[in-house]
């Protein structure tokens, strides 16, 4: 229904659907903003208080920091491969890209938002002789379905909670790659809030993997965990893409 109303709207430019579904996405913001993300650790400390009675709890633990240093890892071979392909389109030396990006990096750690992160994502693209208008474009774009950075967290914090967990399926092949493809499409429509990405795929995770409320509540926490570490990789992979784009429409890219 995303896409039909999406793309029907873009075509028959509808101010009416438009502006209504403008309007709905600010009122989620604001339930994530105001009610669900405030009330997070509350629910997070009582599945962990749950655990700690179990005597399971320092296990979790050691999962969580695996886990966080699996990811970012991960992270960096993803942005690592992304410049490097920007670099050999467009004659650009990657490390030096990635440099440029760092601010963006950086911010993207402290908001834990793609969206609030993006006027230092553009400017940092302008520095990789992004043109003005491409980056201004394809940088808000990027923020709301470029969530690679999210994605591989996800997939790799489901993966883990489903070895943790004995009553959930042992993750294979098989039921992994249906749930990534879905995961995709999914995250075009997460908001570009903290946690929202987790938030958006709760659905597929309980559906698709068959995940419990106490498994919910270890993959909300380990996602949180490294949240801003997902919107880094996010928001930096966006210059690498405009990099990409600009090369595509404009031609060699300058300087």
């Amino acid at each position: 229904m995303a896409f039909v109303f999406g793309i029907g709207i873009a075509r028959t430019e509808s101010p009416t659907l438009k502006r209504f579904f403008d309007e709905g996405k600010t009122i989620i913001e604001k339930l994530l903003w105001n009610v669900v993300i405030p009330l997070l650790p509350f629910y997070i400390a009582s599945i962990f208080a749950e655990m700690a009675a179990d005597g399971t709890v320092w296990e979790t633990l050691a999962s969580f920091a695996l886990v966080l240093i699996l990811a970012i890892g991960t992270h960096w071979i993803y942005l690592l491969g992304t410049f490097t392909t920007a670099g050999a389109v467009t004659g650009r030396n990657p490390f030096t890209s990635i440099k440029n990006m760092l601010p963006a990096y950086f911010t993207g750690l402290g908001t834990m938002s793609s969206a609030a992160t993006i006027p230092v994502t553009v400017e940092a693209a302008k520095k990789n002789n992004v043109r003005h208008s491409m980056a201004e474009t394809v940088i808000p774009l990027g923020a709301n379905i470029h969530l690679a950075g999210s994605t591989i967290t996800i997939v790799m914090a489901a993966t883990t909670v489903m070895m943790m967990f004995g009553d959930l399926a042992t993750p294979t092949f098989a039921n992994m790659l249906p749930f990534i493809f879905a995961l995709a499409v999914i995250m075009i429509a997460a908001p570009g809030v903290p946690g929202g990405a987790v938030i958006a795929s709760l659905g597929l995770l309980t559906t698709m993997l068959g995940f419990t409320e106490a498994a919910v509540g270890i993959m909300i926490a380990l996602y949180m965990a490294q949240d801003s570490f997902g919107t880094a990789t996010n928001v930096t992979g966006d210059g690498a893409i405009a990099m990409l784009v600009d090369r595509f429409v404009h031609g060699k890219n300058r300087g």
